[in-house]
């Protein structure tokens, strides 16, 4: 039933045929020049993409890049997309704080995810909008993570204007797993997958357990169950699925803690404020995905179904709004999310030459029965700031075109539009209403080449994300009770880049992309405030260069740099940093290795000073830090050590600026930088027998 080379996949298809189903936002038709009718190998970052990719920017990572990474939390296999960031600022469970491109995306504004075409954004989330929570994924199961930057893509919708990363679960695992991994800290992880025949199709489950109580004073308790099942039937022209995904975890938390406190001894670098803030969160969905080529194209469609809860309690400014109880907080969030696609892919012969055009329909709606934000104190609630029940749902549709009119030169272009309906039940009756809004947004790609192994990129193209559909129909801030400005429903977005892709050096893949995104507001709700802040219009423009060298089939070295320049635009902030957006960054590693013998990997990541508010007064520190990763593999067996944060850097994870108040402190509250340190080098052993 299993393979012993898993990055070897069956690829007797057109790559029309072999797409996965979408969502309200993933599929990118390829060329027919990739089509091939034999077994391909997919090697990752190193990929040689010419005459498939349309942007400089657009790849995908193998299982066996993923794999062989060393990493801390699960939100850092984001990290495989070039440029990105992930880190940090509370409890394991929570979602993670992302940065891209000049972007502070908060919990995943701007940033699209999905799992093959279920999206992991949540919109109107209690949290923060698009808040994206992928602790549910379970690695080992994700066989390609792909990914996108820009708004050029017709299929990509809502929260994609900085990019996209798509994970593809395997239809059959290459080998079964079952995995055992212990480290500092009462960390402990199991794991047990595998795939076997189910009549004429094939079933795949995937369960795991996590403990971890961290390095912090205030131990973590964060504990954590995935599930996964999955029935695959179907061959190169006609197939489907269907998955059932689970997800239960908890945790305590050590939120961002004050610079002066660590100063003047009155806390440790690990240690916390607020002994009580931690949550709990909750995933259930399952999914269905079909394909069937035909002579004249293929269809695809998918359809999902789903419930979320989250139950997060956070303190930032202690004591700053309520000197005797406190200023901790709970966010709920509690919702049905449901959606689905079709596309329709036509295989043509334009200019005599092989073409495709794609017509794709999407829809998403979520129920959400209870987003709303509490005041408490020790997880005890004392009043409601705000309390909801929302109906959100978006129909889109789109087309889009893979022309090749020479040898050299071919385009990509597109138009897709957005229609989107905001329904708001408020316990304060004046914030009550609905909204409808569309938008409508072209795409367009110019590819030229290649010429001596390189290609050259024209991407233009417009997107959007939406807004809290509270925003869009406040009119009294709960916080004050004062009149509030309704925010527009859906932002748009402008993005234009420049890029090139060549492989003229034999095994080296080397990318180069010039960007430029303008966003007419930065409109976001705040959600620890239960209101909502209308910010400038804003423009980002940089560079990001990227080289993967695979000389030898055990031997890979890369090195990723990505620079940013992020300012407000309009006149009422022309010229200002934007906080937390991130200059430069670089990450690069090295893994060494064959299927059996010994193995190892070790990656750097850095990030430079950033602004933490709109002049140069306050900067953050910048952050590096080393994780390592070696080991020996038998047929069977493999046994692996993890070193994360080799060098025991004691850089921080993030940095805010703001004002908070500790009991003794002056009434009006010290603006201070508050930071969550990055954890002290640790060390995890990990067994793992292959079946």
């Amino acid at each position: 039933m299993h393979s012993r080379t898993p990055l070897v996949i069956a690829a007797a298809c057109s790559a029309a045929a072999c797409l996965p189903a979408l969502s309200h936002g993933q599929v990118e038709p390829l060329s027919p020049a990739s089509e091939v009718l034999q077994e391909t190998v997919i090697e990752g970052k190193a990929e040689d993409l010419l005459g498939v990719a349309a942007a400089a920017s657009k790849g995908q990572s193998s299982a066996e890049e993923l794999q062989q990474r060393p990493f801390l939390r699960r939100g850092e296999l984001l990290e495989v997309v070039p440029g990105m960031i992930v880190t940090q600022h509370s409890g394991t469970g929570k979602a993670n704080q992302y940065f891209v491109r000049g972007f502070n995306l908060d919990h995943g504004t701007d940033f699209g995810v999905y799992v093959d075409g279920m999206p992991v954004n949540q919109r109107t989330h209690g949290h923060g909008q698009g808040y994206a929570d992928i602790n549910f994924l379970i690695p080992e199961l994700v066989e390609e993570l792909e990914y996108f930057k820009g708004p050029y893509y017709a299929q990509l919708g809502d929260f994609s204007s900085a990019g996209t990363a798509r994970f593809r679960l395997y239809n059959e695992l290459p080998e079964g797993i079952a995995l055992f991994s212990a480290g500092q800290d009462s960390y402990y992880r199991a794991l047990l997958a595998d795939s076997f025949r189910a009549g004429p199709g094939t079933l795949t489950f995937g369960l795991e357990f996590n403990h971890y109580d961290g390095p912090w004073v205030r131990e973590e308790n964060g504990r954590s169950y995935n599930g996964l099942i999955r029935y695959f039937q179907g061959d190169e022209d006609q197939s489907f699925s269907v998955t059932g995904m689970a997800y239960d975890g908890d945790w305590d938390s050590t939120d961002q803690i004050p610079q002066r406190l660590i100063r003047n001894g009155t806390i440790d670098r690990l240690g916390f404020v607020d002994p009580t803030v931690g949550g709990d969160s909750r995933r259930y969905s399952l999914s269905f995905d079909w394909r069937r080529r035909d002579a004249q194209g293929s269809t695809i469609a998918n359809a999902y179904l789903g419930s979320y809860e989250l139950d997060l309690f956070s303190n930032f400014t202690y004591f700053l709004d309520d000197p005797v109880d406190g200023d901790q907080f709970n966010q709920v969030d509690d919702r049905i999310f449901a959606g689905g696609s079709v596309a329709r892919i036509w295989d043509l012969a334009l200019f005599g030459r092989d073409s495709t055009f794609t017509l794709g329909f999407q829809t998403h709606h979520d129920w959400i029965d209870d987003v709303a934000l509490h005041h408490t104190k020790a997880r005890r609630r004392l009043d409601t700031t705000r309390q909801d029940e929302v109906y959100e749902t978006s129909l889109s549709l789109f087309g889009m075109s893979d022309l090749r009119f020479t040898d050299w030169f071919r385009a990509e272009a597109g138009l897709r539009g957005d229609l989107y309906y905001f329904d708001v039940d408020s316990e304060l009756e004046a914030n009550s209403g609905n909204e409808w809004d569309g938008i409508v947004s072209p795409k367009l790609s110019l590819i030229f080449g290649p010429w001596h192994e390189t290609e050259y990129y024209l991407n233009f193209g417009a997107g959007f994300h939406s807004n809290d559909a509270r925003g869009v129909t406040i009119e009294v801030d709960p916080s004050t009770g004062e009149r509030a400005q309704p925010v527009d429903p859906l932002v748009r977005t402008w993005g234009f880049e420049f890029g090139t892709r060549t492989q003229i050096v034999p095994d080296l893949t080397a990318t180069l992309a010039l960007f430029y995104l303008e966003s007419d507001s930065e409109l976001l709700f705040v959600g620890d405030a239960g209101n909502t802040e209308a910010g400038p219009s804003t423009r980002r423009y940089g560079v990001e260069a990227a080289a993967y060298w695979r000389p030898l089939d055990w031997f890979t070295l890369d090195a990723e740099l990505a620079l940013a320049n992020a300012r407000f635009k309009s006149s009422e902030g022309g010229g200002k940093q934007i906080p937390n957006s991130v200059p430069a960054m670089f990450s690069g590693g090295l893994t060494l290795g064959r299927e059996q013998g010994p193995f190892a990997s070790i990656r750097a990541r850095f990030f430079s000073e950033r602004p933490l508010v709109e002049n140069d007064d306050v900067e953050s520190d910048p952050s590096f830090v080393v994780n390592a990763r070696a080991g020996y593999r038998l047929q069977d067996f493999e046994f692996a050590l993890e070193v994360l944060n080799l060098f025991d850097s004691e850089d921080n994870d993030i940095e805010y600026f703001y004002t908070s108040r500790t009991p003794g402190e002056a009434l009006a509250g010290i603006d201070d930088i508050h930071l969550h340190p990055l954890e002290p080098r640790t060390f995890r052993f990990s067994v793992s027998y292959r079946f």
